[in-house]
């Protein structure tokens, strides 16, 4: 099963990134990936929040958001946009939601980003997503060409907790569009998706945000494919682009036969203190 990944150096206008994006999928579809994907945040990566607050809308009146359903339906592929901020009707603040797109135009998953990245890192770089942004409450799973798959952003593979709800109910794929600083990823950005990989016996997707941004921020590229066994079979580099790669889905069963993690697997309970 082909999937093509698009690694971006997203900017402050939504409409050239969705415009980018759109290019892109007519050339997933054209080198007959079944499913396309994008990073956190593609439509729109912006870190003044008073400027891009205008072009906070709902999905409905999101233009750039109403282009790619559009051109999944155009060239009959699937669409991950990776992220995007979106205005839910009513609320103060926005969420961080990824959202799939069927080939016939139908928005088929919505899930909203859990952990906001909320830190003061040791290079100087200060982030409170949750001064802007809501938390999504519960993990989705969704039907795919590729299998049962789990969604989850960026900040949420820091979290296991997360990664073994979707591991009990069986998920084939694990996607993770992210927007990683460079200093996190070169620490944790490989090693953290291969052991996501390894202990949910399923293929990681991660798109991945790359480059130095129009806002300012740079970020650490790298989107990876992982397999079940924590192969790395893709690694995209620091370079922005669209990469194609082939799964072998039937890999899933013969690692979950090899090391059976699932049938394995106890439910744990609350640990206690020693006396």
């Amino acid at each position: 099963m082909r999937i093509a990944l698009h690694q971006m150096t997203s900017n402050i206008d939504p409409m050239r990134n969705a415009s980018d994006m759109a290019d892109a999928v007519a050339s997933a579809a054209e080198q007959e990936a079944a499913m396309y994907f994008a990073p956190e945040m593609a439509i729109l990566l912006d870190r003044d929040r008073a400027r891009a607050r205008k072009y906070m809308t709902n999905e409905s009146h999101n233009m750039a958001l109403q282009s790619l359903i559009a051109a999944a339906a155009r060239h009959r592929i699937w669409v991950h946009i990776g992220s995007m901020p979106i205005l839910d009707e009513g609320a103060e603040k926005l969420a961080n939601r990824s959202i799939i797109i069927s080939p016939d135009g139908a928005i088929t998953a919505r899930y909203d980003k859990m952990h906001l990245f909320d830190v003061d890192l040791a290079s100087g770089e200060s982030w409170r997503e949750s001064s802007a942004y809501v938390g999504g409450e519960k993990p989705l799973m969704v039907q795919s060409p590729l299998g049962l798959m789990g969604l989850a952003i960026c900040y949420d593979m820091r979290f296991p907790d997360l990664f073994s709800a979707y591991a009990k109910s069986g998920v084939d794929i694990i996607t993770l569009p992210s927007a990683f600083t460079v200093p996190t990823g070169e620490a944790h950005w490989h090693t953290l998706l291969r052991a996501r990989a390894i202990e949910s016996a399923a293929f990681i997707i991660a798109a991945a945000q790359c480059g130095v941004h129009e806002d300012g921020r740079q970020t650490y590229g790298h989107s990876l494919v992982v397999d079940p066994w924590g192969t790395i079979l893709l690694d995209m580099g620091s370079s922005p682009g669209l990469t194609c790669v082939d799964l072998d889905i039937d890999m899933i069963q013969r690692v979950r036969k090899q090391i059976p993690v699932h049938a394995n697997r106890r439910i744990i309970p609350s640990p206690f203190i020693a006396e």
